[in-house]
This record gives structure tokens, C-alpha cells and sequence, in this order.
């Protein structure tokens, strides 16, 4: 039984960040992974994130990105925040769209509609107990033709103040590259990562 007792980030806590851990990007390639994050079981991944969801969600409704402004109302499609290498070692659960709904059982050479939307919220949890809200990690499919170089998704990213980080359609798109750079990887499965199975609801 795990006897780490977590403390959970103000605003203060927040601002103490500063904003290169906020917008965990180093470089503008990668972003900066926790070097202890927690080990949590399920049980104490979604208590943490129920503590936080609601004031996750309104910080992020600050950006004023209609693509994301209800996205908690959307499936999710992990039984439990599990931690993401890609994504710094946080811990994050994946929300999709209705034109997303079969992201889950993609396979390859399958691809996904325009107006698809992959939503990644996600924490950062260390094992020395401090718990911060960390950045909103969107992807959304184009019309095809509308981003070439970026096989027509585009990625965003907003951090837990609001602000809009990058935006490869909008501010700061150069922030954003490493994104696709990254999922070029995935290539054939249009692009998107899986999540890991014994996290994937229903099974």
C-alpha cells in the first residue's frame, strides 16, 4: 500500500512552476519528462483526478478554444490516469469526439474523419507528493489537404493557467512541430498513439 501523502498545487504552487515546466516543452522538441514521478495504482489515480478535473477543465475553458470547451462530457477511453512517456511521464486520460469514437479500435491503414478530436488532460504526480494540474494536449483532423506537412491533423497545447502554448493552425506553430515529429511513428495508424490495453476501457 503506498504511504505517500500527496499535497496538491495552488495557485501559488502554480506560478512557483514558472512557465518552462507549465508549457513542458525543452528545446521546442520534447517535452520535459518528471524525473520521479509517482507510482500510483488506479484507485489513487482517479481520486487525484476527480480532486482536480473541475478546476482542470475551467482553466483550460480560459484558452476560449471551442474545440475543447465541454471535452470532459466526451468518452473516456482509459479506465484509470496511467503515465504517458510521451508526454513528459505525466499522467493523463484520453477524451475523443463523436467523430473520434473509433480511435480506440483503429487499425492500421484506417483512418480518422475530419473534425476528429483526441484530447489528452493530463498530471503531473511526483513521489515526493506534490500534485500540479499539468498541460491539455489536443489533436484535431483536418479537411483533407488543410496542413500537408502535418498529414492535415493539427496539435495544441494549452497549459493550467489558460494560455495557448502552441497551435499548429494558429499562435506559435513552431512550438508545435515536434508534435507530428513525434507521431510520425504512428504513421500507420493515422497518425495516433494506442493506449496502453490494460488501461483501455473494456477490456
Amino acid at each position: 500500500m503506498h504511504q505517500t501523502t500527496f499535497a496538491f498545487g495552488g495557485l501559488l504552487g502554480l506560478a512557483a512552476l514558472g512557465a518552462t515546466a507549465l508549457a513542458q516543452s525543452d528545446r521546442h522538441d520534447s517535452h520535459i519528462a518528471i524525473d520521479n514521478p509517482a507510482d500510483l495504482t488506479n484507485e489513487e489515480g482517479r481520486r487525484i483526478y476527480a480532486d482536480l478535473k473541475d478546476r482542470m477543465a475551467a482553466s483550460y475553458a480560459m484558452s476560449d478554444m471551442p474545440e475543447i470547451d465541454s471535452y470532459q462530457t466526451w468518452p473516456i477511453l482509459n479506465v484509470a490516469p496511467y503515465v504517458s512517456a510521451t508526454h513528459g511521464q505525466r499522467y493523463v486520460n484520453n477524451y475523443v469526439n463523436q467523430a473520434a469514437a473509433g480511435y480506440a479500435t483503429l487499425k492500421p491503414g484506417e483512418r480518422l474523419p475530419a473534425g476528429s478530436v483526441l484530447v489528452k488532460d493530463s498530471i503531473t504526480v511526483t513521489d515526493d507528493g506534490r500534485i500540479f494540474p499539468g498541460a491539455l494536449f489536443g489533436m484535431e483532423k483536418l479537411a483533407a489537404g488543410a496542413s500537408p506537412e502535418t498529414a492535415d491533423w493539427r496539435y495544441f497545447m494549452v497549459i493550467p493557467d489558460g494560455s495557448i502554448f502552441g497551435d499548429t493552425m494558429g499562435d506559435n506553430p513552431d512550438l508545435m512541430t515536434y508534435c507530428h515529429d513525434c507521431h510520425l511513428a504512428v504513421a500507420d495508424r493515422d497518425y495516433t498513439f494506442f493506449i496502453p490495453e490494460e488501461y483501455l476501457a473494456g477490456n
